[in-house]
């Protein structure tokens, strides 16, 4: 579908929610993508740590430029997050792979971690694939 990462920059420029809360679109080859947001207070809950809504849009933003790199768009179908740790850094990167990319559907995992590479989370997504 796209056929340089900066013109998959620009469609998903429009996916407001993630990019207008920093979030990034950093890598994207059909195999994997990858995105990435520089935390700031406004990513904070009361206690002052990672709301788990920025991680789970970090890595929902990841599922959607990956499955939407291909032929066909594709949709969420059902998505589970586990949050494994606390964020000790200021930057959290989302990977997503495809576990099983199917005709009619897809399974993405998608890895949350932070710079250091500790495990923040994982994202599982059921993708349907349109028309």
């Amino acid at each position: 579908m796209f056929k340089t990462l900066d013109e998959a920059r620009a469609f998903f420029s429009d996916d407001r929610f993630a990019t207008e809360n920093g979030m990034t679109l950093d890598e994207l080859d059909g195999e994997h993508a990858v995105t990435s947001v520089i935390l700031s207070a406004r990513h904070r809950n009361a206690i002052g740590g990672i709301m788990g809504g920025v991680i789970f849009t970090l890595a929902d933003f990841a599922f959607a430029a990956l499955t939407n790199d291909r032929e066909r768009i594709a949709v969420a179908q059902q998505v589970s997050i586990n949050y494994l740790s606390a964020s000790k850094g200021e930057r959290l990167i989302a990977t997503a792979r495809y576990r099983k990319d199917g005709r009619h559907s897809c399974i993405v995992i998608v890895d949350v971690t932070d710079e250091a590479g500790r495990d923040i989370a994982q994202f599982v997504g059921t993708g349907f694939k349109l028309k």
